[in-house]
């Protein structure tokens, strides 16, 4: 009897306990402010750490319920933020001359520099062997006035060909590039990293350029806020970009758990995901700050693709105000 009488007793102190702490568990909930995030391609390296950032907690910490879309480039994923369906945007530096043209948002930190993660990637048994090869021939590219466009102009150019001298043809997502490179519809694509690494390892592909060998002053991948959330939650944006730097440095510290993480995102092989992390944990920017020289070679890109009439203020299309100080 007296055990039965303590067993009931017990199980009051639990409902009790459990009333009271529900009011916790739910305001808890309550005040994690929701933020969407669009990455201009799933497979991209860069965009990693909002990925890891969600898988460890780290942006929970921060007050924030991240939420995560996928786009077929900087195109796409302008439109989107544009129609208010994104907040946050991890997209190519050169999508800064959007913010000239009027794009509803605001560069709020330098993501990745050197664009070590772009690459030109050949069929490996193709008619292309040498850069040489190239003149005339066609290179896909995600969308018009992309950074993968500007990365293929300047390749035509650096070999006095002008802008045109190799055809760039835009097929938006990289599964579509890929699948034209197999059946001989291109002779290449400018893609991020895990594209190449994986038609390498299905002995479709081989680098034929490394764009970080040869550009240096460059912010190749940038953080875009949305000019609502910037008005409406500036909080937000510091909490976000807070939470991508603490990613950032989980990354560098768990080798595994994020390669783990990036298999599973980026769709690739253990191996191609290991080599991802090898060779780009190195393009992060580590504070989110703008070089003045890597700006000026942005601005340059927006008069190459025909993105301003003019080079803008550059002053005028980032703040660095939201950064951890």
């Amino acid at each position: 009897m007296v055990h039965r009488q303590i067993l009931a007793s017990l199980a009051r102190i639990a409902i009790l306990a459990g009333a009271l702490l529900a009011p916790v568990a739910d305001t808890a909930a309550q005040t994690q402010t929701k933020i969407r995030v669009g990455k201009a391609q799933a497979q991209t390296f860069a965009f990693v750490p909002v990925d890891v950032g969600v898988r460890a907690g780290l942006f929970v910490q921060r007050g924030l319920d991240v939420e995560i879309s996928n786009f077929a480039g900087d195109a796409r994923l302008l439109q989107a933020l544009a129609a208010d369906a994104i907040d946050i945007a991890l997209g190519g530096g050169p999508a800064l001359a959007f913010v000239a043209k009027g794009a509803p948002m605001l560069a709020v930190a330098a993501l990745a520099d050197a664009p070590a993660t772009m690459m030109a990637v050949v069929k490996r048994d193709g008619p292309v062997k040498t850069e040489d090869d190239l003149k005339g021939r066609t290179l896909s590219v995600s969308t018009a006035g992309s950074l993968t466009y500007w990365l293929a102009q300047q390749l035509s150019r650096s070999h006095g060909w002008g802008a045109d001298g190799i055809k760039i043809a835009p097929l938006g997502a990289t599964t579509a590039q890929a699948a034209a490179l197999k059946t001989n519809q291109i002779d290449g694509i400018v893609t991020e990293s895990s594209t190449v690494f994986r038609l390498e390892e299905e002995g479709v592909g081989r680098i034929l350029v490394r764009f970080g060998d040869r550009i240096k002053d460059f912010h190749v991948h940038v953080i875009y806020a949305s000019q609502k959330l910037i008005a409406a939650d500036p909080q937000a944006v510091r909490a976000f970009l807070a939470g991508w730097l603490d990613s950032v440095r989980h990354m560098r510290d768990h080798p595994k758990e994020t390669i783990d993480i990036a298999q599973r995102v980026s769709e690739v092989s253990r191996s191609v995901a290991s080599r991802n992390y090898q060779e780009l944990m190195p393009i992060f920017n580590p504070t989110g700050r703008f070089n003045p020289k890597a700006l000026d070679v942005l601005a340059r890109s927006f008069l190459e693709l025909g993105l301003t009439p003019e080079a803008p203020d550059m002053s005028k299309l980032y703040t660095e105000a939201y950064l951890p100080r």
